[in-house]
Formats: structure tokens, C-alpha cells, sequence
């Protein structure tokens, strides 16, 4: 299997970058990965992306340096098993409610004696029965990367708890769940926003673990640094194309060219309800 590039920049106190593709052609992950970001955000839990394509945008991203950060949905602690089986070096594992629920994250993505994940070696991650069984098992333990993501107030009240959890990496907060539950959608400048900031660096520091979160630009992201946080997620493809187009007519528009925006009609339409 390849070692996690994200796991080994942590271990040796560097910060990571990653970032989510939303496309599903495999050239996006192949072109992300030889640019040389440190991981790619797959992303199985909001979109309808189906085991058999999660694979082949694993093997494109082969091709270059990224980890493959896989994000099932969940409680899908079967379907870890597959997308670590394809070639994932790592799982985001999202609404971490309490120190149960991550030790169950760790039960399904180890294998003995860390866990109970079932053994095959046949896809991508031996990889194709390639490595020697004994070897194999010790390197996927030890490089396989475990993320929890603490999105609701009650997970952030379970902090200490999770990241006390053996086998837990990095705790994410996930500010935009956790705003909407709280009840303060998508405010993200809000005091209950900054201090579940520092409640996860807290909880992270005191049980040795890395921590991270979304972030929207280098000024953010420079106040998570100073934190603590080390994993850090920024944009998406889908994101990147959207402003290209737009800056596209807003800089042609004035020369006469007429477009028929049908997203931003449909935007503005929900604003004026």
C-alpha cells in the first residue's frame, strides 16, 4: 500500500492541504494529484458517487502524490472497508456523536488486534495480493489515516472523549453542520463558531492528536495555525470553476455579451421569497 502522505507531513509537524473534488471524471482527481496537494476530498456522503467510480477516481489520483481522503456517510461501516480496499489512505467520518461511535470507526478501518476490519488484499491497496500478508496488515495499521468530525454541539461537548479514542488521528470540526444545528446557520463569525474552535484544539492538544477544519482563505487559515490546527481543508473544484466562469462574464459583459444565468436567477429568486 502507499503510506499517507497527509499522516507523515502531521507526524513530522507540518501542515497539510487538502482539498475536495466534486466532478467525477477521473482527470480532475489525476490533474489535483500531480499538482501536488497533500490529499483529495472524496466525498461519499452528500453526493450519490457509487463504490465502482470512487475506485477509478482513486486509481487516477495513483498517478500523482494526493491521498485519498474517502468521507462515507454515516454509520457506512461496511462500505470503509471497500473504499479503504480501492486505495484510500484515509476516511473522514462524519456527525461523531461520542467516544462509542470512534472506537467503532476504528474497529471497522483496523485490522486485528487494533480492530476487526476484513481481510482480502485483492484491490488497490495491497496492492493485488502483491505485498506479503504480515507486512501488509502492519503498514495499513499504521498508515491508514482516521478522521472524526465533530459537527453538533453534542459532539463538541464529547471532544475530550473522541480524540481520548486509540486509533483517532485528527478531530475536523465542521463548522457549517455545526452552525446549522446550533441554530446559527452559516454564521461563521459567531462567538459559539470561535469557541468550538478552541474547545477542539483543546481536546486535541491534551490527548496528543492532530486537529483541523475547513477553511476560506490564507488569513483563516493563519488563525488556525496559530490554534494549533494542522490539517487544514480549503475549496473545491466545482467552487473554482463556478468563480472562473463568473469572472469570465463579469469581464465580458461590458463588451456587450448577454448571458442567461439561470443559477443566479434561480438565487436570487429563493432571496426574495
Amino acid at each position: 500500500m502507499r503510506p499517507s502522505r497527509v499522516k507523515a507531513k502531521l507526524t513530522r509537524g507540518e501542515p497539510v492541504l487538502i482539498t475536495c473534488c466534486h466532478f467525477i471524471d477521473p482527470s480532475v482527481y489525476e490533474f489535483v494529484s500531480l499538482m501536488g496537494f497533500d490529499g483529495i476530498w472524496l466525498d461519499l456522503e452528500h453526493h450519490s458517487t457509487s463504490d465502482e467510480t470512487a475506485s477509478n477516481l482513486m486509481r487516477a489520483a495513483r498517478v500523482g502524490v494526493s491521498d485519498i481522503i474517502a468521507r462515507p456517510a454515516k454509520g457506512e461501516f461496511m462500505r470503509m472497508g471497500r473504499l479503504l480496499e480501492a486505495g484510500a489512505q484515509g476516511i473522514m467520518y462524519p456527525r461523531c456523536e461520542s467516544a462509542d461511535e470512534a472506537q467503532e470507526l476504528v474497529r471497522w478501518a483496523k485490522f486485528a488486534p487494533q480492530g476487526q476490519r476484513g481481510v482480502d488484499g485483492a484491490n488497490g491497496d495491497n496492492p493485488y495480493c502483491a505485498i506479503p500478508m504480515g507486512p501488509y496488515l502492519k503498514a495499513a495499521n499504521e498508515h491508514t489515516l482516521l478522521i472524526a468530525q465533530l459537527e453538533s454541539p453534542t459532539a463538541l461537548d464529547q471532544a475530550a472523549a473522541i480524540a481520548g479514542v486509540p486509533g483517532i488521528d485528527v478531530l475536523m470540526l465542521g463548522p457549517g453542520d455545526l452552525s446549522v444545528m446550533a441554530g446559527i446557520p452559516f454564521q461563521f463569525d459567531h462567538p459559539l463558531i470561535s469557541d468550538a474552535y478552541r474547545r477542539v484544539a483543546d481536546a486535541a492538544k491534551n490527548a496528543g492528536k492532530w486537529w483541523g477544519t475547513v477553511s476560506g482563505s490564507p488569513e483563516h487559515t493563519q488563525m488556525l495555525l496559530d490554534l494549533g490546527a494542522t490539517f487544514i481543508c480549503h475549496g473545491c473544484d466545482l467552487i473554482m470553476v463556478k468563480r472562473g466562469m463568473e469572472q469570465v462574464q463579469t469581464s465580458f459583459a461590458p463588451l456587450g455579451f448577454k448571458f442567461e444565468n439561470r443559477l443566479a436567477a434561480e438565487a436570487a429568486g429563493l432571496e426574495s421569497l
